[in-house]
């Protein structure tokens, strides 16, 4: 272990044959109860605060367009955005030193975390298409890698994802923008013309970790269960990635030389893009 923290270690061999060959791995038992109840009980102290008319500038709440009379203000979000600066729970976990080992590897040196989320998907609550990360970040060089914890049991009926294994190989493909559902969320593309016969269902317990590429195929299905599924996603990049600048991005150093970064907790306020020339 160096001095600040890092593991100097590489991915077991079988983390790397599965990477390689299908895009993805997981560690099953990552995180404990306790953690995962840690962010929850503070995912839903945002919502409702930010519901009573606390404003957050640094943070980005997309609602959840079926749900929008749910009886509490959880119930009617999707995901909360760029949480990970200043929310010591999910600061501390997406710089655990296990954790930037295996980005170490898989990335490089110098690493950082442009993409926080925590996501709910309630019950009715409809799944996302098919699609590749990479379709929105359009991000050089490569990879970008997806951190997907478990928050609560991803089962087959409250929505869980499902993965065309060995796509990560694949360019980015075209998408259809917008998903015509009724209650559909905002800014959901799908890809119809890829095949998708090879599917995999994606199980997964509360604090198992899902870790995979930004070109994988994947999609999620709906919640027809009675009980929330609940997750938080990181993505991390090499520090001098160039791609998609975008509004519910926050970039936050966190390896340079190997070396674990303290980055500043200071909100940073979203830069609004400016729609002012669009037709």
């Amino acid at each position: 272990m160096n001095t600040d923290g890092v593991h100097d270690m590489t991915l077991r061999s079988e983390q790397r044959a599965s990477w390689n060959e299908r895009g993805y791995f997981i560690e099953r038992g990552w995180s404990q109860r306790r953690v995962l109840d840690a962010m929850i009980r503070r995912i839903v102290d945002l919502a409702r605060s930010i519901d009573g008319g606390n404003e957050r500038e640094d943070l980005l709440v997309a609602p959840e367009t079926l749900l929008a009379n749910a009886p509490t203000p959880e119930g009617r979000v999707s995901k909360i955005f760029r949480v990970m600066r200043t929310e010591d729970v999910f600061y501390e976990w997406a710089t655990e030193p296990r954790l930037l080992a295996l980005l170490a590897d898989l990335i490089g040196p110098n690493v950082d975390c442009f993409l926080s989320q925590f996501i709910f998907k309630h019950p009715t609550a409809l799944g996302q298409p098919w699609h590749q990360d990479n379709f929105y970040f359009r991000m050089k060089p490569r990879p970008q890698v997806g951190v997907w914890l478990a928050c609560s049991d991803a089962t087959a009926e409250n929505g869980p994802l499902w993965v065309v294994p060995g796509s990560h190989l694949e360019e980015v493909h075209d998408n259809v923008i917008g998903d015509p559902r009724q209650g559909a969320n905002f800014g959901y593309v799908e890809i119809q013309a890829a095949d998708t016969s090879a599917e995999e269902q994606i199980l997964m317990s509360a604090g198992d970790l899902l870790i995979f590429d930004s070109h994988l195929r994947h999609r999620s299905t709906d919640n027809v269960s009675d009980g929330m599924r609940a997750a938080m996603v990181y993505h991390y990049a090499n520090a001098d990635s160039d791609g998609t600048i975008s509004f519910n991005n926050d970039w936050v150093e966190v390896l340079r030389d190997g070396q674990s970064v303290h980055a500043s907790n200071e909100p940073v306020p979203i830069v609004w893009p400016d729609w002012s020339n669009r037709s």
